[in-house]
Protein backbone atom coordinates (compact mmCIF):
# COMPACT_ATOMS: atom_id res chain seq x y z
CA UNK A 1 0.00 0.00 0.00
CA UNK A 2 1.18 3.57 -0.63
CA UNK A 3 3.27 5.16 2.23
CA UNK A 4 0.13 7.46 3.41
CA UNK A 5 2.38 10.37 4.62
CA UNK A 6 3.43 10.20 1.05
CA UNK A 7 -0.03 9.68 -0.25
CA UNK A 8 -1.36 12.39 1.50
CA UNK A 9 1.68 14.69 0.69
CA UNK A 10 0.95 14.67 -3.09
CA UNK A 11 -3.01 15.02 -2.33
CA UNK A 12 -2.98 17.79 -0.11
CA UNK A 13 -4.72 20.66 -1.94
CA UNK A 14 -7.60 17.87 -2.01
CA UNK A 15 -10.19 17.07 0.48
CA UNK A 16 -9.99 13.39 1.02
CA UNK A 17 -13.09 11.66 2.41
CA UNK A 18 -12.70 9.44 5.12
CA UNK A 19 -14.88 6.32 5.76
CA UNK A 20 -15.10 2.74 7.40
CA UNK A 21 -15.14 -0.47 5.27
CA UNK A 22 -18.41 -1.86 6.07
CA UNK A 23 -18.49 -4.99 3.67
CA UNK A 24 -16.11 -7.08 1.88
CA UNK A 25 -16.54 -9.64 -0.52
CA UNK A 26 -14.54 -11.99 -2.38
CA UNK A 27 -15.29 -11.32 -5.51
CA UNK A 28 -13.08 -8.37 -5.86
CA UNK A 29 -15.19 -5.30 -4.80
CA UNK A 30 -16.47 -3.85 -1.59
CA UNK A 31 -18.22 -1.05 0.07
CA UNK A 32 -17.12 2.30 2.19
CA UNK A 33 -19.08 4.04 4.37
CA UNK A 34 -18.73 7.46 4.39
CA UNK A 35 -18.79 9.96 7.17
CA UNK A 36 -21.62 11.46 5.91
CA UNK A 37 -23.38 7.75 5.67
CA UNK A 38 -23.09 7.23 2.11
CA UNK A 39 -22.01 3.47 0.63
CA UNK A 40 -19.10 3.96 -1.71
CA UNK A 41 -18.03 1.28 -3.98
CA UNK A 42 -14.29 -0.30 -4.08
CA UNK A 43 -13.39 -2.69 -7.15
CA UNK A 44 -10.22 -4.13 -6.91
CA UNK A 45 -9.33 -2.73 -10.29
CA UNK A 46 -9.67 0.67 -9.15
CA UNK A 47 -7.33 0.29 -6.26
CA UNK A 48 -5.14 -2.44 -7.14
CA UNK A 49 -4.93 -6.10 -5.48
CA UNK A 50 -1.93 -4.76 -3.19
CA UNK A 51 -4.37 -2.27 -1.53
CA UNK A 52 -7.49 -3.96 -1.63
CA UNK A 53 -6.01 -7.30 0.00
CA UNK A 54 -5.02 -5.24 3.38
CA UNK A 55 -8.66 -3.79 3.58
CA UNK A 56 -10.71 -5.66 6.41
CA UNK A 57 -14.55 -4.73 7.89
CA UNK A 58 -13.93 -2.31 9.96
CA UNK A 59 -10.72 -0.82 8.69
CA UNK A 60 -10.53 2.87 8.57
CA UNK A 61 -9.77 4.72 5.25
CA UNK A 62 -9.01 8.02 3.20
CA UNK A 63 -10.45 7.97 -0.14
CA UNK A 64 -11.21 9.72 -3.25
CA UNK A 65 -14.27 8.93 -5.62
CA UNK A 66 -15.39 9.76 -8.91
CA UNK A 67 -19.17 9.98 -9.99
CA UNK A 68 -20.85 6.76 -12.48
CA UNK A 69 -23.61 6.44 -13.95
CA UNK A 70 -24.16 3.85 -10.74
CA UNK A 71 -23.14 6.28 -7.72
CA UNK A 72 -19.97 6.86 -6.18
CA UNK A 73 -17.05 4.44 -6.90
CA UNK A 74 -13.97 5.22 -4.35
CA UNK A 75 -10.48 5.58 -6.67
CA UNK A 76 -7.66 6.43 -4.30
CA UNK A 77 -7.49 4.31 -0.97
CA UNK A 78 -5.42 4.36 1.73
CA UNK A 79 -5.86 2.89 5.55
CA UNK A 80 -6.06 5.42 7.87
CA UNK A 81 -3.33 5.77 10.31
CA UNK A 82 -3.73 4.11 13.38
CA UNK A 83 -3.31 6.86 15.82
CA UNK A 84 -6.78 8.78 16.65
CA UNK A 85 -6.82 12.08 15.96
CA UNK A 86 -6.52 13.00 19.19
CA UNK A 87 -2.71 10.77 19.00
CA UNK A 88 -3.21 8.20 20.66
CA UNK A 89 -2.70 4.55 19.04
CA UNK A 90 -6.17 2.12 19.53
CA UNK A 91 -5.12 -1.73 19.81
CA UNK A 92 -8.10 -2.59 22.68
CA UNK A 93 -5.19 -4.08 24.89
CA UNK A 94 -6.46 -4.86 28.11
CA UNK A 95 -4.84 -1.87 29.82
CA UNK A 96 -6.02 0.30 27.41
CA UNK A 97 -9.41 -1.13 27.40
CA UNK A 98 -9.58 -0.23 31.48
CA UNK A 99 -8.41 3.38 30.94
CA UNK A 100 -10.87 3.86 27.73
CA UNK A 101 -14.15 2.87 29.19
CA UNK A 102 -12.84 3.13 33.44
CA UNK A 103 -13.13 0.58 35.89
CA UNK A 104 -16.68 -1.62 36.54
CA UNK A 105 -16.70 -0.62 40.15
CA UNK A 106 -15.71 3.35 41.61
CA UNK A 107 -13.90 2.15 44.57
CA UNK A 108 -11.03 0.87 42.20
CA UNK A 109 -11.01 3.67 39.52
CA UNK A 110 -7.78 6.24 40.54
CA UNK A 111 -9.22 9.13 41.94
CA UNK A 112 -7.77 11.85 39.14
CA UNK A 113 -9.47 9.77 36.58
CA UNK A 114 -12.35 9.06 38.13
CA UNK A 115 -13.25 12.75 39.41
CA UNK A 116 -12.26 13.46 35.44
CA UNK A 117 -14.91 11.77 34.35
CA UNK A 118 -17.95 11.38 36.52
CA UNK A 119 -21.20 12.84 35.49
CA UNK A 120 -22.86 14.98 38.26
CA UNK A 121 -26.71 13.84 37.15
CA UNK A 122 -29.37 15.85 39.37
CA UNK A 123 -28.88 12.45 42.16
CA UNK A 124 -25.77 14.05 42.86
CA UNK A 125 -26.95 17.36 44.12
CA UNK A 126 -29.69 15.53 46.17
CA UNK A 127 -27.21 13.67 47.87
CA UNK A 128 -24.01 15.63 48.15
CA UNK A 129 -25.62 18.56 50.45
CA UNK A 130 -25.98 18.68 54.43
CA UNK A 131 -29.44 16.97 54.90
CA UNK A 132 -29.56 14.80 57.87
CA UNK A 133 -29.61 11.62 55.90
CA UNK A 134 -29.90 10.00 52.25
CA UNK A 135 -30.74 6.99 51.53
CA UNK A 136 -29.38 5.95 47.95
CA UNK A 137 -31.52 3.33 47.18
CA UNK A 138 -31.00 1.69 43.26
CA UNK A 139 -30.52 -1.50 41.60
CA UNK A 140 -26.88 -2.97 41.34
CA UNK A 141 -24.37 -1.78 38.91
CA UNK A 142 -26.42 1.73 38.76
CA UNK A 143 -23.26 3.72 40.11
CA UNK A 144 -24.31 3.99 43.94
CA UNK A 145 -20.67 4.08 45.26
CA UNK A 146 -19.80 6.74 42.88
CA UNK A 147 -22.08 8.95 43.60
CA UNK A 148 -20.60 8.51 47.10
CA UNK A 149 -16.98 8.69 46.02
CA UNK A 150 -17.12 12.10 44.18
CA UNK A 151 -19.23 13.65 47.29
CA UNK A 152 -16.53 12.43 49.68
CA UNK A 153 -13.77 13.11 47.18
CA UNK A 154 -15.29 16.86 47.11
CA UNK A 155 -15.82 17.23 50.40
CA UNK A 156 -12.64 16.62 51.48
CA UNK A 157 -11.37 19.13 49.05
CA UNK A 158 -13.76 21.60 50.37
CA UNK A 159 -12.22 21.02 53.83
CA UNK A 160 -15.58 18.74 54.89
CA UNK A 161 -14.74 16.36 57.85
CA UNK A 162 -16.05 13.61 55.97
CA UNK A 163 -15.98 10.00 57.65
CA UNK A 164 -16.13 6.96 54.88
CA UNK A 165 -17.49 3.61 56.87
CA UNK A 166 -16.17 0.30 55.33
CA UNK A 167 -18.19 -3.09 55.55
CA UNK A 168 -15.61 -4.41 57.62
CA UNK A 169 -15.70 -1.47 59.85
CA UNK A 170 -19.12 -2.15 61.37
CA UNK A 171 -18.91 -6.01 61.02
CA UNK A 172 -18.97 -7.19 64.40
CA UNK A 173 -22.57 -4.50 65.40
CA UNK A 174 -25.33 -5.97 66.19
CA UNK A 175 -24.84 -9.76 65.13
CA UNK A 176 -25.55 -11.34 68.12
CA UNK A 177 -28.94 -12.54 66.71
CA UNK A 178 -30.32 -10.17 69.18
CA UNK A 179 -34.49 -9.82 68.33
CA UNK A 180 -35.71 -6.96 70.26
CA UNK A 181 -35.84 -4.27 67.66
CA UNK A 182 -35.27 -1.28 70.46
CA UNK A 183 -31.95 -3.60 72.16
CA UNK A 184 -30.94 -3.68 68.07
CA UNK A 185 -31.16 0.05 67.90
CA UNK A 186 -29.09 0.66 70.62
CA UNK A 187 -26.31 -1.38 69.59
CA UNK A 188 -26.18 0.15 66.66
CA UNK A 189 -26.15 3.72 68.08
CA UNK A 190 -23.19 2.54 70.39
CA UNK A 191 -21.35 0.38 68.00
CA UNK A 192 -21.26 3.75 65.09
CA UNK A 193 -20.43 6.39 67.92
CA UNK A 194 -17.46 4.39 69.07
CA UNK A 195 -16.78 3.75 64.94
CA UNK A 196 -17.11 7.03 64.38
CA UNK A 197 -15.13 8.68 66.82
CA UNK A 198 -12.00 5.95 65.99
CA UNK A 199 -12.38 7.20 62.26
CA UNK A 200 -12.23 10.86 63.86
CA UNK A 201 -9.05 9.70 65.15
CA UNK A 202 -7.35 8.15 62.70
CA UNK A 203 -8.38 10.48 60.24
CA UNK A 204 -6.58 13.16 62.06
CA UNK A 205 -3.61 11.08 62.75
CA UNK A 206 -3.43 10.71 66.21
CA UNK A 207 -1.26 8.48 67.59
CA UNK A 208 -3.04 5.79 69.82
CA UNK A 209 -1.06 6.40 73.16
CA UNK A 210 -1.96 10.17 72.95
CA UNK A 211 -2.97 10.57 76.29
CA UNK A 212 -5.33 13.44 76.11
CA UNK A 213 -7.14 12.21 72.72
CA UNK A 214 -7.91 9.03 74.43
CA UNK A 215 -8.83 10.42 77.49
CA UNK A 216 -11.74 12.39 75.48
CA UNK A 217 -12.71 9.96 73.33
CA UNK A 218 -13.65 7.89 76.59
CA UNK A 219 -15.58 10.32 77.82
CA UNK A 220 -19.32 9.86 78.72
CA UNK A 221 -20.65 12.77 76.29
CA UNK A 222 -22.57 13.03 73.47
CA UNK A 223 -20.94 11.79 70.30
CA UNK A 224 -21.04 15.53 68.74
CA UNK A 225 -19.49 16.50 72.08
CA UNK A 226 -16.78 14.03 71.71
CA UNK A 227 -15.89 14.86 68.11
CA UNK A 228 -16.01 18.54 69.02
CA UNK A 229 -13.63 18.34 72.06
CA UNK A 230 -11.33 15.28 69.83
CA UNK A 231 -10.72 18.18 66.64
CA UNK A 232 -10.10 21.23 69.01
CA UNK A 233 -7.80 19.27 71.09
CA UNK A 234 -5.72 17.96 67.91
CA UNK A 235 -4.80 21.35 66.75
CA UNK A 236 -3.07 21.69 70.16
CA UNK A 237 -1.48 18.84 70.70
CA UNK A 238 -1.15 17.60 67.55
CA UNK A 239 1.56 18.49 64.65
CA UNK A 240 -0.76 17.50 61.30
CA UNK A 241 -0.76 18.62 57.79
CA UNK A 242 -2.05 21.71 56.95
CA UNK A 243 -5.34 20.29 54.81
CA UNK A 244 -6.25 18.83 58.06
CA UNK A 245 -5.66 21.38 60.66
CA UNK A 246 -8.31 23.17 57.59
CA UNK A 247 -10.66 20.26 58.19
CA UNK A 248 -10.50 20.90 61.79
CA UNK A 249 -10.74 24.53 62.02
CA UNK A 250 -13.90 23.83 59.25
CA UNK A 251 -15.39 22.12 61.52
CA UNK A 252 -15.33 24.33 64.39
CA UNK A 253 -17.11 26.71 61.99
CA UNK A 254 -19.62 24.80 60.28
CA UNK A 255 -20.06 21.83 63.10
CA UNK A 256 -21.14 19.24 60.22
CA UNK A 257 -19.74 15.97 59.61
CA UNK A 258 -20.53 13.47 56.88
CA UNK A 259 -20.57 10.11 57.16
CA UNK A 260 -20.61 7.77 53.74
CA UNK A 261 -22.33 3.95 54.72
CA UNK A 262 -21.60 1.74 51.32
CA UNK A 263 -21.59 -1.76 50.55
CA UNK A 264 -23.83 -2.42 53.59
CA UNK A 265 -25.24 -5.50 51.00
CA UNK A 266 -22.05 -7.01 51.00
CA UNK A 267 -22.35 -10.58 52.09
CA UNK A 268 -26.32 -10.68 52.24
CA UNK A 269 -28.09 -13.24 52.61
CA UNK A 270 -31.81 -12.38 52.62
CA UNK A 271 -32.26 -13.90 56.38
CA UNK A 272 -34.37 -12.27 59.12
CA UNK A 273 -30.83 -11.22 60.99
CA UNK A 274 -29.84 -9.63 57.97
CA UNK A 275 -33.10 -7.60 56.96
CA UNK A 276 -33.68 -6.94 60.99
CA UNK A 277 -29.75 -5.79 61.33
CA UNK A 278 -30.37 -3.08 58.76
CA UNK A 279 -33.74 -2.05 59.56
CA UNK A 280 -32.46 -1.32 63.33
CA UNK A 281 -29.43 0.48 61.43
CA UNK A 282 -31.90 2.75 59.49
CA UNK A 283 -33.80 3.62 62.84
CA UNK A 284 -30.33 4.17 64.96
CA UNK A 285 -29.23 6.75 62.69
CA UNK A 286 -32.72 8.91 62.13
CA UNK A 287 -32.36 8.63 65.76
CA UNK A 288 -29.04 10.16 65.90
CA UNK A 289 -29.76 12.71 63.66
CA UNK A 290 -32.80 13.66 65.58
CA UNK A 291 -30.36 14.03 68.54
CA UNK A 292 -28.08 16.13 66.64
CA UNK A 293 -28.59 18.43 63.25
CA UNK A 294 -24.06 18.22 63.14
CA UNK A 295 -24.53 14.35 61.74
CA UNK A 296 -25.22 13.72 57.98
CA UNK A 297 -25.35 10.13 57.28
CA UNK A 298 -25.13 8.93 53.61
CA UNK A 299 -26.42 5.15 53.42
CA UNK A 300 -26.68 2.87 50.12
CA UNK A 301 -28.83 0.41 49.87
CA UNK A 302 -29.54 -2.17 47.05
CA UNK A 303 -33.16 -2.48 45.91
CA UNK A 304 -33.75 -5.87 46.59
CA UNK A 305 -32.21 -4.63 50.09
CA UNK A 306 -34.31 -1.94 50.57
CA UNK A 307 -37.79 -3.94 49.52
CA UNK A 308 -37.29 -6.67 51.76
CA UNK A 309 -36.04 -3.95 54.82
CA UNK A 310 -39.18 -1.63 53.82
CA UNK A 311 -41.83 -4.42 54.05
CA UNK A 312 -40.53 -6.79 56.94
CA UNK A 313 -40.47 -3.83 59.15
CA UNK A 314 -43.43 -0.58 59.30
CA UNK A 315 -41.13 1.47 61.28
CA UNK A 316 -39.04 2.00 58.33
CA UNK A 317 -41.99 4.24 56.87
CA UNK A 318 -40.60 7.31 58.51
CA UNK A 319 -37.27 7.24 56.78
CA UNK A 320 -39.41 6.99 52.90
CA UNK A 321 -38.81 10.86 52.59
CA UNK A 322 -34.94 10.56 52.62
CA UNK A 323 -35.14 7.77 50.49
CA UNK A 324 -33.54 8.32 46.47
CA UNK A 325 -34.03 6.68 43.92
CA UNK A 326 -31.19 6.41 41.47
CA UNK A 327 -32.29 5.77 37.58
CA UNK A 328 -30.58 6.92 34.20
CA UNK A 329 -31.67 8.40 31.15
CA UNK A 330 -30.79 7.08 28.12
CA UNK A 331 -29.36 10.34 26.99
CA UNK A 332 -27.34 10.69 30.09
CA UNK A 333 -25.63 7.04 29.96
CA UNK A 334 -24.64 8.42 25.96
CA UNK A 335 -22.96 11.61 28.05
CA UNK A 336 -21.22 9.08 30.50
CA UNK A 337 -19.39 7.09 27.71
CA UNK A 338 -18.82 9.67 25.79
CA UNK A 339 -17.27 11.90 28.38
CA UNK A 340 -14.79 8.86 29.49
CA UNK A 341 -13.57 8.01 25.63
CA UNK A 342 -12.76 11.61 25.55
CA UNK A 343 -11.23 12.30 29.00
CA UNK A 344 -8.58 9.47 27.79
CA UNK A 345 -7.92 11.20 24.90
CA UNK A 346 -7.25 13.83 27.18
CA UNK A 347 -10.45 16.08 25.92
CA UNK A 348 -11.86 17.71 28.04
CA UNK A 349 -15.92 18.00 27.68
CA UNK A 350 -18.03 19.56 30.12
CA UNK A 351 -20.99 17.73 31.44
CA UNK A 352 -23.55 20.67 31.12
CA UNK A 353 -22.01 20.40 27.34
CA UNK A 354 -22.34 17.11 26.83
CA UNK A 355 -25.99 16.94 27.73
CA UNK A 356 -27.12 19.66 26.50
CA UNK A 357 -25.95 17.64 22.91
CA UNK A 358 -28.61 15.94 20.93
CA UNK A 359 -27.41 12.32 21.00
CA UNK A 360 -26.45 11.98 17.48
CA UNK A 361 -23.48 14.92 18.51
CA UNK A 362 -22.57 13.30 21.07
CA UNK A 363 -21.89 9.91 19.32
CA UNK A 364 -19.06 11.73 16.73
CA UNK A 365 -17.15 11.75 19.90
CA UNK A 366 -17.12 7.98 19.85
CA UNK A 367 -15.88 7.39 16.15
CA UNK A 368 -12.40 7.24 17.26
CA UNK A 369 -13.17 3.66 18.66
CA UNK A 370 -16.48 2.06 17.39
CA UNK A 371 -18.31 2.55 13.55
CA UNK A 372 -21.08 4.74 14.03
CA UNK A 373 -23.91 2.53 12.27
CA UNK A 374 -24.98 -1.11 12.99
CA UNK A 375 -24.75 -3.06 9.58
CA UNK A 376 -26.24 -5.89 10.74
CA UNK A 377 -29.29 -7.58 8.71
CA UNK A 378 -33.04 -6.30 9.78
CA UNK A 379 -35.23 -3.35 10.69
CA UNK A 380 -31.60 -1.99 12.75
CA UNK A 381 -29.59 -2.07 9.82
CA UNK A 382 -27.96 1.10 9.16
CA UNK A 383 -29.25 2.65 12.62
CA UNK A 384 -26.48 4.54 14.59
CA UNK A 385 -24.78 2.28 16.92
CA UNK A 386 -26.41 4.32 20.28
CA UNK A 387 -29.57 2.80 19.37
CA UNK A 388 -27.79 -1.17 20.18
CA UNK A 389 -26.04 0.34 23.13
CA UNK A 390 -28.81 1.91 25.00
CA UNK A 391 -31.23 -0.86 23.91
CA UNK A 392 -29.40 -3.30 24.95
CA UNK A 393 -28.48 -1.92 28.77
CA UNK A 394 -30.82 -1.77 31.58
CA UNK A 395 -30.15 2.06 32.21
CA UNK A 396 -26.89 1.00 34.13
CA UNK A 397 -23.80 1.66 33.77
CA UNK A 398 -22.30 -1.15 34.82
CA UNK A 399 -24.36 -3.15 31.68
CA UNK A 400 -22.61 -0.41 29.20
CA UNK A 401 -19.05 -0.76 30.25
CA UNK A 402 -19.22 -4.49 29.97
CA UNK A 403 -20.75 -4.46 26.77
CA UNK A 404 -18.45 -2.19 25.20
CA UNK A 405 -15.17 -3.94 27.17
CA UNK A 406 -16.68 -7.46 25.46
CA UNK A 407 -16.83 -5.91 22.22
CA UNK A 408 -13.01 -4.00 22.75
CA UNK A 409 -11.79 -7.34 23.35
CA UNK A 410 -13.62 -9.36 20.76
CA UNK A 411 -12.11 -6.73 18.19
CA UNK A 412 -8.82 -6.74 20.02
CA UNK A 413 -8.67 -10.72 19.25
CA UNK A 414 -10.12 -9.80 15.43
CA UNK A 415 -6.97 -7.61 15.10
CA UNK A 416 -9.17 -4.46 14.47
CA UNK A 417 -8.58 -1.09 15.70
CA UNK A 418 -12.17 -0.23 15.78
CA UNK A 419 -15.01 -1.95 16.73
CA UNK A 420 -17.70 -2.51 14.47
CA UNK A 421 -20.72 -4.45 13.81
CA UNK A 422 -19.02 -8.06 14.14
CA UNK A 423 -17.77 -7.87 17.30
CA UNK A 424 -21.27 -6.55 18.79
CA UNK A 425 -22.68 -9.42 17.04
CA UNK A 426 -19.82 -11.94 18.46
CA UNK A 427 -20.83 -10.84 21.74
CA UNK A 428 -24.04 -10.35 22.35
CA UNK A 429 -24.98 -13.99 23.88
CA UNK A 430 -22.31 -14.10 26.64
CA UNK A 431 -23.56 -10.12 27.31
CA UNK A 432 -27.14 -11.70 27.86
CA UNK A 433 -25.88 -14.63 29.50
CA UNK A 434 -23.72 -12.71 31.86
CA UNK A 435 -27.01 -10.23 33.01
CA UNK A 436 -29.24 -13.28 33.36
CA UNK A 437 -26.91 -14.58 36.02
CA UNK A 438 -26.52 -11.50 37.88
CA UNK A 439 -29.98 -11.05 37.93
CA UNK A 440 -30.45 -14.38 39.26
CA UNK A 441 -27.78 -13.54 41.37
CA UNK A 442 -28.92 -10.06 43.10
CA UNK A 443 -32.87 -11.14 43.42
CA UNK A 444 -32.58 -14.68 44.91
CA UNK A 445 -33.17 -13.47 48.53
CA UNK A 446 -36.30 -12.32 47.45
CA UNK A 447 -37.34 -15.38 45.19
CA UNK A 448 -35.28 -18.40 45.91
CA UNK A 449 -36.79 -19.74 42.66
CA UNK A 450 -35.88 -16.79 40.81
CA UNK A 451 -33.91 -18.67 38.30
CA UNK A 452 -36.67 -21.75 37.32
CA UNK A 453 -38.93 -18.38 36.32
CA UNK A 454 -36.69 -16.47 34.58
CA UNK A 455 -35.60 -19.26 32.46
CA UNK A 456 -39.39 -20.35 31.84
CA UNK A 457 -39.77 -16.99 30.30
CA UNK A 458 -38.33 -18.43 27.14
CA UNK A 459 -40.11 -18.50 24.16
CA UNK A 460 -42.49 -21.18 23.52
CA UNK A 461 -42.62 -22.95 20.25
CA UNK A 462 -45.43 -21.79 18.82
CA UNK A 463 -44.11 -18.15 20.20
CA UNK A 464 -40.96 -18.72 17.71
CA UNK A 465 -42.99 -18.20 14.57
CA UNK A 466 -44.44 -14.69 15.45
CA UNK A 467 -42.88 -11.63 14.64
CA UNK A 468 -42.30 -10.76 18.34
CA UNK A 469 -41.42 -13.95 20.61
CA UNK A 470 -40.77 -11.61 23.51
CA UNK A 471 -43.84 -9.64 23.56
CA UNK A 472 -47.10 -10.24 25.73
CA UNK A 473 -50.46 -8.80 26.38
CA UNK A 474 -51.66 -9.24 30.11
CA UNK A 475 -53.42 -12.25 29.70
CA UNK A 476 -50.88 -14.11 27.26
CA UNK A 477 -48.48 -13.44 30.16
CA UNK A 478 -50.91 -14.64 32.62
CA UNK A 479 -51.16 -17.41 30.89
CA UNK A 480 -47.34 -18.17 29.93
CA UNK A 481 -46.84 -17.57 34.09
CA UNK A 482 -49.31 -19.91 34.97
CA UNK A 483 -47.63 -22.71 32.92
CA UNK A 484 -44.60 -21.86 34.82
CA UNK A 485 -46.01 -22.50 37.89
CA UNK A 486 -48.07 -26.16 36.68
CA UNK A 487 -44.76 -28.19 37.91
CA UNK A 488 -44.45 -25.97 41.43
CA UNK A 489 -45.68 -22.97 43.02
CA UNK A 490 -43.64 -20.33 43.56
CA UNK A 491 -42.83 -18.97 46.87
CA UNK A 492 -41.22 -14.89 48.23
CA UNK A 493 -37.90 -15.14 50.78
CA UNK A 494 -41.27 -14.49 53.26
CA UNK A 495 -42.66 -18.20 52.36
CA UNK A 496 -45.68 -16.36 50.44
CA UNK A 497 -47.15 -18.05 47.62
CA UNK A 498 -47.10 -16.02 44.98
CA UNK A 499 -49.59 -15.41 42.23
CA UNK A 500 -49.53 -14.72 38.33
CA UNK A 501 -49.88 -11.13 38.76
CA UNK A 502 -47.24 -10.55 41.86
CA UNK A 503 -44.91 -12.28 39.60
CA UNK A 504 -45.36 -9.85 36.81
CA UNK A 505 -44.72 -7.50 39.30
CA UNK A 506 -41.67 -8.67 41.04
CA UNK A 507 -40.06 -9.31 36.80
CA UNK A 508 -40.58 -5.77 36.43
CA UNK A 509 -39.31 -4.48 39.33
CA UNK A 510 -36.09 -5.92 38.65
CA UNK A 511 -36.17 -4.80 35.15
CA UNK A 512 -36.24 -8.40 33.25
CA UNK A 513 -39.51 -6.96 31.96
CA UNK A 514 -40.85 -3.55 30.56
CA UNK A 515 -43.79 -2.23 29.69
CA UNK A 516 -44.20 -1.36 26.12
CA UNK A 517 -46.96 0.23 24.21
CA UNK A 518 -46.78 0.51 20.25
CA UNK A 519 -47.08 4.07 18.74
CA UNK A 520 -48.20 5.00 15.09
CA UNK A 521 -44.73 6.38 14.51
CA UNK A 522 -43.55 2.56 14.22
CA UNK A 523 -41.41 3.34 17.34
CA UNK A 524 -42.32 1.90 20.74
CA UNK A 525 -43.50 3.77 24.53
CA UNK A 526 -40.98 1.21 26.91
CA UNK A 527 -41.46 2.07 30.66
CA UNK A 528 -38.94 0.42 33.21
CA UNK A 529 -40.35 0.13 37.05
CA UNK A 530 -38.29 3.48 38.16
CA UNK A 531 -40.46 5.21 34.92
CA UNK A 532 -43.80 4.03 36.50
CA UNK A 533 -44.13 1.88 39.48
CA UNK A 534 -47.82 1.76 38.89
CA UNK A 535 -48.21 -0.19 35.55
CA UNK A 536 -48.63 -3.49 37.04
CA UNK A 537 -52.14 -2.21 39.40
CA UNK A 538 -55.01 -4.07 38.46
CA UNK A 539 -57.15 -1.62 39.52
CA UNK A 540 -55.87 0.87 36.34
CA UNK A 541 -55.11 -0.23 32.79
CA UNK A 542 -52.64 1.93 31.43
CA UNK A 543 -52.96 0.57 27.87
CA UNK A 544 -49.64 -1.48 27.99
CA UNK A 545 -48.27 -4.95 26.88
CA UNK A 546 -45.25 -6.32 27.83
CA UNK A 547 -41.97 -7.40 27.09
CA UNK A 548 -38.57 -9.18 28.15
CA UNK A 549 -36.10 -6.81 27.80
CA UNK A 550 -33.92 -7.14 24.98
CA UNK A 551 -30.69 -7.57 27.33
CA UNK A 552 -31.81 -11.62 28.52
CA UNK A 553 -32.96 -12.36 24.76
CA UNK A 554 -29.84 -14.11 23.55
CA UNK A 555 -30.41 -16.53 26.44
CA UNK A 556 -33.58 -17.42 25.93
CA UNK A 557 -33.13 -17.80 22.41
CA UNK A 558 -29.47 -18.81 22.07
CA UNK A 559 -30.49 -20.91 18.27
CA UNK A 560 -31.89 -17.55 16.96
CA UNK A 561 -29.34 -15.58 14.75
CA UNK A 562 -31.02 -12.47 14.36
CA UNK A 563 -32.50 -11.65 17.80
CA UNK A 564 -32.78 -7.97 16.27
CA UNK A 565 -35.42 -8.84 14.34
CA UNK A 566 -37.26 -9.52 17.48
CA UNK A 567 -36.42 -6.21 18.82
CA UNK A 568 -37.97 -2.68 18.62
CA UNK A 569 -36.42 0.75 18.74
CA UNK A 570 -37.75 2.82 21.43
CA UNK A 571 -38.77 6.06 20.36
CA UNK A 572 -36.22 8.00 22.79
CA UNK A 573 -33.46 7.13 21.12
Amino acid sequence: MRNIEEFIKTKRKKYMEKGIICKKTDKGYCFIRSSTNEKIFVHINNVGKEIYDQLAIGSKVLFDYEETDKGKNATNVVLEPLKSKLGKEINFSEEQIRDIFGDLAAEDEKRERFSAYFIKTDIYKKVHNFLPIRILVAHKGVGKSAVFKMSYLENIQNNVLSIWVKPDDILNIATDNETDPLQMIRQWKSGLEEVLVEKVISNFDVSNDNEIINLISKKGLKLTERIGMIVRKVREVVDIEIIKKEIAEQYIKNHKIVIYIDDLDRAWNGSKQNIYRISALLNAVRDMCNESNELCFRISLRSDVYYLVRTADESTDKIDGNVLWFTWTEHELLALLVKRVQTYFNNDISEKELLDMEQREMSVYLNDIMADTFEGAGKWHNRPIRYILLSLIRRRPRDLINLCTLAARNANAEGRNLIITQDWEDVFEQYSSNRLQDTINEHKYELPDIERLLLGMKPSHEMKKTEKPFVYDKTRLVRKIEGIKQNCKFHFANNKECTADELIAFMYKINFLNARKDEASGFIDRKYFEDNKYITSNSVDFGYDWEVHPAFRWALYPESRDIFRYTDIPRNL
